[in-house]
């Protein structure tokens, strides 16, 4: 048999790997910092780019884009090559990738520190950046179905199938959920509002940590694992059911994230039962990768590798159980807009993500070096630092969600509410820096191998071009005889990648395709009107700010919410808003009525000194808004929008919105000004005021219907 030399592409996977390590502990120091601003606001430092609204999407997307997203990119360069028996498609092209990816990275984090912020959660980033993600997923789809397809081995493992279903579902997830229209360079408008704007952001961020952060790690599973442990995958049947069954189910999840919301029920309900099913495809495949183990335990607890890859695949069991759990609206009517959620998430990215990464490094840096880990006592000291690490952040913000939840519900025996809202955030500050130092804990092992694998690096030679050798894929014979019926999709990449694209696309067109076609889902309210000029600039602020990382804008119909907010939430109330703010974590009330709650004085003073409002307050000043002028020239351009968008302003409104917006923050100024407050009308604070003093205001003066009455059966049994 005709047998080819050719030379595997060690330099790429270097690349991201060092990137995985610089962007890894960047990610987690900034998620540090977010994490003390919880509970000792001066780190905030009176400056915009330290506050929690800006570092805590720097955080997020440094975690799951530069972090995960390069160890993603390390990890598939390394094992495709080698399950191909080929060399990467196109050097060219993973220059390309891995260039432009960094270059991506380094543009999010300088614009979300400036607060330029679509305000939709992991998908922040502003249309250019958008643009320039959906061009370097292009060159990555093209460099891997490339090798694909000028592979040298028949079989395509199941490692492949997850890359290439990630690939064309964060493809679709990112193009539908980035539909917005620019004003400027670095300011858009989602093309979607209120009701279904939630529906497509949840649609994404719940299938972003599925194909962002699973699908891609479960092909590095398949392949790292069984490598690691020189040890057979354990079962080729179950691995088709997990990869199909996952990636069919996954993509209905997303409205587990917006239950008890003015979501329409019958989306809720299916978010709900396919969460449920959800379970049995996760853990088979976290019982897969267990069961490879089998009659190795003992090289598991020898090698650091494997600990690792353990329990990564043992988190990722525990979080996908505990998904499904959180979807279920019982629990989920304790546990939404807690710490609880926080804490799921983490053992998530901290356990699943992070120690996988982990592991990869640990296994490739030694093998592309051409030499042995430096000291794998220092491996040992990482691996339980870590762990440790995980269980410190993550069970004092269970015991934070579940004291949350209670105290919002607490009841005194005459019937009113137990505790202030206050209240229930400084009862919970202990927790908040034990979780602190639990984060401190893991990144201080991830330091640890970050010195080791330098200290790797030094004492071996790198392998930039790794010689190999196997037969062209036209020379293998095809036996006769009983094949299993997936080996013919198995051996067409194109049909794979059609056949993945279906079996995604199907349940997010079914969730989304009535709720924006039928409009007895989205009922309008007349009273709801649009936004004023000075408002629209003030929600700006609020989105720039991050406000709605803290605060949500949807009262649930519950007893005690209705007491402690006002009348719950409906669909028509929010067709306006490009983008929504449901929010989805409470580290402050509920701000869908807050309007006319308290003076304009109030807030002015709250923004500049929080603490002096409301006292034990976590909230930073927001000091820049007292001299930066509202941007007034940009004005008619967000008319312009919103009008293109639907919004009914009437015909020629642009030419004179200005006027309307100086005659009311001058109102508002002058109101100041009797208590005895001396503000410009065309400072920002103005503008911030106009929009919370906006904010339920309509619906307090909607006429009163039958249908629109909280009744006390409705909420009671909640």
């Amino acid at each position: 048999m005709q047998v080819e030399q050719f030379y595997y592409d060690n330099k790429t996977v270097k690349w991201f790997a060092y990137a995985v390590m610089v962007w890894g502990l960047v990610g987690m120091l900034v998620g540090l910092w977010a994490s003390i601003a919880m509970f000792y606001p001066p780190i905030n430092l009176g400056f915009a780019p330290t506050t929690f609204g800006r570092m805590r999407p720097v955080h997020t997307n440094a975690v799951i884009f530069a972090f995960v997203g390069n160890g993603i990119f390390m990890g598939v360069y390394y094992s495709l090559q080698r399950l191909c028996k080929s060399r990467m498609f196109s050097d060219a092209l993973s220059k390309i990738h891995f260039w432009g990816w960094q270059l991506i990275i380094v543009a999010a984090a300088l614009t979300l520190w400036m607060g330029n912020t679509t305000g939709k959660e992991y998908a922040e980033l502003e249309w250019p950046i958008d643009i320039a993600i959906t061009l370097v997923w292009v060159v990555f789809g093209i460099n891997l179905f490339g090798t694909i397809i000028k592979r040298r081995e028949s079989h395509i493992y199941v490692a492949i199938w997850f890359y290439i279903a990630t690939w064309v579902t964060v493809a679709m997830l990112h193009i539908v959920n980035s539909m917005e229209l620019p004003i400027s360079f670095l300011k858009s408008y989602s093309m979607y509002a209120g009701v279904q704007d939630a529906l497509v952001q949840w649609w994404y961020g719940h299938n972003a940590v599925a194909f962002f952060l699973t699908t891609p790690y479960l092909g590095l599973m398949y392949y790292f694992l069984p490598k690691a442990a020189n040890r057979p995958v354990y079962s080729y049947r179950l691995s088709i059911i997990h990869f199909w069954a996952l990636i069919f189910i996954y993509i209905w999840a997303g409205p587990h994230h917006l239950l008890y919301t003015a979501l329409p029920d019958w989306a809720q309900s299916l978010g709900t039962v396919f969460s449920i099913m959800l379970i049995a495809p996760s853990w088979g495949g976290m019982l897969n990768g267990l069961f490879t183990l089998r009659g190795a335990w003992d090289k598991v607890r020898e090698e650091p590798v494997l600990k690792f890859l353990v329990v990564a695949v043992t988190c990722y069991g525990m979080a996908t159980f505990e998904g499904p759990l959180l979807s279920l609206k019982n629990v989920n009517a304790i546990s939404h807009f807690t710490d609880w959620t926080i804490a799921h998430v983490h053992v998530g990215a901290l356990g699943w993500n992070g120690f996988m990464t982990f592991g990869v490094l640990y296994y490739l840096i030694p093998k592309m070096w051409n030499t042995t880990l430096y000291s794998k006592r220092l491996a040992g000291a990482h691996f339980w630092l870590g762990t440790i690490g995980i269980v410190l952040y993550a069970v004092p913000l269970y015991w934070a969600g579940f004291t949350q939840s209670m105290m919002w519900k607490s009841f005194t025996e005459e019937g009113q509410l137990k505790f202030q809202f206050l209240e229930t955030v400084t009862h919970i500050l202990p927790m908040y820096i034990a979780r602190s130092v639990g984060g401190a804990v893991y990144i201080v092992g991830a330091v640890i191998m970050v010195y080791n694998l330098i200290k790797t690096v030094g004492q071996g030679s790198f392998v930039a071009d790794e010689a190999a050798e196997a037969a062209p894929l036209s020379a293998h014979v095809e036996l006769h005889g009983h094949h299993h019926w997936h080996r013919w999709i198995e051996k067409r990449p194109m049909q794979m990648l059609v056949f993945s694209l279906v079996a995604v696309a199907i349940g997010g067109a079914i969730e989304m395709v009535p709720t924006f076609l039928v409009k007895s889902n989205i009922p309008t309210i007349s009273s709801v009107k649009p936004y004023t000029p000075l408002e629209l600039h003030g929600r700006d602020i609020y989105i720039r700010e991050g406000c709605y990382l803290c605060h949500s804008q949807m009262v649930r119909p519950f007893r005690d919410e209705v007491a402690r907010y006002g009348e719950y939430s409906k669909a028509g109330e929010f067709i306006y808003d490009h983008p929504f703010q449901w929010g989805s974590k409470r580290t402050g009330p509920d701000l869908a009525r807050v309007g006319g709650k308290y003076p304009d004085s109030w807030h002015y003073n709250h923004m500049l000194d929080p603490q002096s409002m409301s006292p034990g307050s976590i909230m930073p000043t927001y000091s820049w808004m007292y001299d930066n002028d509202i941007n007034a020239f940009r004005t008619p351009k967000m008319i312009w929008a919103m009008r293109k968008l639907g919004v009914p302003y009437e015909e020629g409104y642009e030419n004179k919105c200005n006027a309307d917006l100086q005659k009311q923050a001058t109102e508002i100024a002058n109101g100041l000004k009797a208590d005895k407050i001396n503000v410009k009308p065309e400072k920002e604070i103005v503008a911030l005021i106009a929009y919370l003093q906006r904010l339920g205001k309509d619906i307090k003066a909607a006429p009163k219907s039958t249908t629109a009455q909280v009744t006390e059966a409705g909420i009671l049994g909640n």
